[in-house]
């Protein structure tokens, strides 16, 4: 009997995991606009990291759950860096949280990239430029999730950056369009 019902299980479990097995989206994806701060010199009231599951910028010294940091280096250029950039803190065997400059604009980025993802190094922002960008395994698939952002511009005085974002917090789905996801 217990064969028997791990069997069932692991069956179902499979089943979850494909594309076309997923129970319909919850959320409908929105765009917003993000501003966070440089994780070195911004004012606390600026959080300095993004959560892609959630949509939501976060402040470090309040959560470990997040994808990656806003900061500045010592020449002064604007950075993105990806959770395992900072020490190494991502995954060590799984997907981990990265970014890929696209060269189509926001509204025409429709549907996540799989891979390819610069996870380990910072990346050089500039306002203009647009990413796709995955999540830290979250959710309860044992997938990433996925998002689009694109940098609108700088405040150098209070050391912040302002984007347009959007993710997909429904768990399985790739699409980076507006409302709620189909695929």
């Amino acid at each position: 009997m217990i064969r028997r019902l791990a069997l069932v299980l692991g069956v179902s479990a499979t089943a979850a995991c494909s594309v076309n097995q997923l129970a319909p989206a919850q959320q409908a994806n929105v765009v917003d606009t993000v501003t966070m701060g440089a994780l070195a010199g911004a004012a606390l009231k600026f959080p300095s990291a993004f959560d892609i599951t959630t949509g939501r910028p976060v402040r470090t010294d309040q959560t470990s759950s997040f994808d990656f940091v806003y900061n500045r280096d010592s020449l002064g250029r604007h950075l993105f860096l990806p959770l395992h950039a900072l020490a190494g803190l991502g995954n060590k065997t799984g997907s981990n949280p990265g970014f890929i400059r696209m060269t189509q604009t926001f509204a025409q980025l429709a549907v996540a990239p799989t891979d390819n993802y610069l996870t380990t190094d910072t990346l050089v922002i500039a306002a203009g430029d647009v990413f796709a960008a995955r999540s830290r395994i979250a959710c309860f698939l044992g997938v990433p999730q996925y998002a689009k952002l694109q940098v609108i511009d700088f405040d150098d005085v209070n050391k912040t950056v302002r984007f347009a974002a959007l993710s997909n917090t429904n768990c399985g789905y790739k699409s980076l369009q507006p409302g709620v996801p189909t695929n």
